[in-house]
């Protein structure tokens, strides 16, 4: 049985309100397929935005291949997302409200072996925000440490 792969996006939680989310499939090439399931992915940078009624994911960095000849892959190109079209309209309509993006969260690998990517319709945090955020944080963390 082969290792899940399961790359998160870590600072989508801390920097943005997730307020609903969606999976959706993600074309890809050979070698990027296989850099993911190396797990040599990063979603730090990542963001969703729709080139005309298609949804693509920009700056989603999948190292090259390191196998991979001259038809290995560009790390940071676009690459279109799999949708239905009822999901689309939705997430459009959505977005088009004030200070709403859509967010990468997490890339995996279904039981099936194909190329998932978890996005989330996101609102950013503000500075207070992001402070109250870290202390629940260490408030939890303070809590489990006292149970052991």
């Amino acid at each position: 049985m082969p290792a899940t792969i399961n790359i998160k996006n870590k600072r989508a939680a801390f920097e943005y309100f997730l307020t609903e989310e969606f999976i959706a499939g993600i074309v890809l090439t050979g070698t990027e397929i296989k850099s993911l399931r190396d797990g040599k992915a990063n979603l730090t940078d990542a963001f969703c935005a729709f080139e005309g009624d298609e949804l693509f994911v920009k700056n989603l960095h999948i190292s090259e291949y390191k196998y991979g000849t001259y038809s290995n892959h560009e790390p940071k190109r676009d690459r279109k997302l799999l949708l239905n079209r009822r999901e689309l309209n939705k997430i459009i309509s959505k977005t088009r409200e004030k200070g709403l993006t859509i967010i990468p969260t997490l890339l995996f690998i279904n039981e099936k072996g194909l190329a998932k990517i978890k996005i989330a319709i996101a609102k950013g945090k503000k500075l207070y925000d992001k402070r109250e955020t870290l202390k629940t944080k260490d408030n939890r963390r303070e809590i489990e440490r006292h149970r052991e």
